[in-house]
């Protein structure tokens, strides 16, 4: 079996190399490059990383090419949050580097040429009834689905996660008895293609700033000024500058530039039910194709180790999620991510447009 592994220079990555040796393959490596060398506002720690590649390639006698995507990863990926942002949303940038880079440009111009790709994801893929799904991962802390709930019917079904099945302290486990090179490398954090840069100075680069005021919501008090809308998502507690608090924000005024806020950890105001998505995409098929009813379903609307149980129900707009439990910070542009009720395959996502829908009397079709 051909296989290509896409190696990031972390420990996971580095494991799965180990993992398909063990098992008798002699799998290509490649290593993605998104940063830009010259680039002031990308500081991808790129030359640590590709020197653990290297030293990991050199480890089993295997080659190592890089792939340089950084003009694919700007023009579909950097762009598209800066856009996003702009508009007031809230961007996933991990979700689409993985649509359309890993699993998008990589595999139309290498990818193509092997049989699977395989990667360290915290992940599975589950056969069922003949068809490949994107299955949960045994470590729900690690699981990293709701990153992959926009890749297709092809992507997932040349897919491999041999770390699914596998708890983090595992595969720590396993590279520290194998002495890989990156053994005791921390896991990277934040959006991919920041690497150490703080967000807020990317987006200021790129849209600047603009004096605005933080308002209470429930009072209409001014309560201090901020520096762009832009630097804020719903939900947010940390970084407003207030006294007196917690204070989070629950409104964003995009075209006023106004921030509004409410006071209080158990304020109504930061939470809500019900959000609405569009463009809803289902991974490998619909599995409730002709269903009227509400369906029971786990999902997700950030990356947290918790499966939220609610229904989905679909109208003339989209997709609608009813929560049984309260939902704090529902934040539009980021992406809800709906799994079966047993919270064993992802079935897909959709970009959230609303969390409180004007018609909430609607049905799946």
């Amino acid at each position: 079996m051909n296989i290509a592994v896409l190696l990031s220079g972390g420990v996971d990555s580095s494991v799965v190399v180990h993992l398909l040796c063990e098992q008798g393959y002699r799998p290509s490596l490649f290593y993605i490059k998104i940063g830009k060398d010259d680039a002031d506002y990308m500081d991808c720690s790129a030359e640590e990383d590709l020197e653990m590649a290297s030293a990991v390639a050199r480890r089993y006698g295997l080659s190592l090419e890089v792939v340089d995507l950084h003009r694919e990863y700007w023009d579909n990926v950097a762009a598209y949050a800066i856009e996003k942002v702009r508009r007031g949303f809230t961007p996933n940038p991990d979700v689409m580097c993985n649509k359309l880079i890993k699993f998008g440009c990589f595999e139309q111009q290498v990818g193509k040429d092997f049989d699977f790709t395989a990667t360290g994801h915290y992940a599975t893929t589950v056969l069922r009834n003949g068809k490949t799904w994107l299955g949960t991962a045994l470590d729900p802390i690690k699981d990293q689905t709701d990153f992959l709930a926009q890749i297709d019917y092809l992507q997932v079904s040349k897919l491999m996660f041999p770390l699914g099945g596998l708890m983090k302290r595992e595969v720590r486990d396993i590279a520290l008895k194998a002495k890989l090179p990156s053994a005791r490398r921390r896991d990277s954090q934040g959006i991919c293609f920041l690497g150490k840069i703080n967000y807020n100075d990317f987006v200021r680069r790129f849209l600047g700033e603009k004096e605005g005021r933080i308002v209470e919501l429930e009072t209409g008090k001014i309560l201090g000024a901020h520096r762009g809308y832009w630097f804020h998502t719903i939900g947010q507690r940390k970084g407003l500058g207030l006294s007196g608090g917690p204070w989070f924000v629950v409104r964003k005024d995009t075209d006023e530039n106004v921030i509004y806020v409410s006071r209080g950890y158990d304020t109504e105001l930061q939470y809500g039910h019900e959000f609405g998505m569009q463009d809803f995409h289902f991974i490998t098929e619909n599995p409730w194709e002709g269903v009227k009813e509400a369906i029971p379903v786990t999902f997700k609307i950030r990356h947290t180790p918790e499966f939220i149980r609610g229904k989905l129900l679909r109208d003339e707009t989209g997709c609608l999620i009813v929560s049984e439990e309260k939902l704090q910070g529902i934040a539009p542009g980021q992406f809800g991510v709906v799994y079966d009720e047993a919270a064993k395959l992802c079935i897909g996502s959709g970009e959230i447009r609303y969390s409180t829908p004007p018609n909430p009397q609607c049905q799946l079709s």
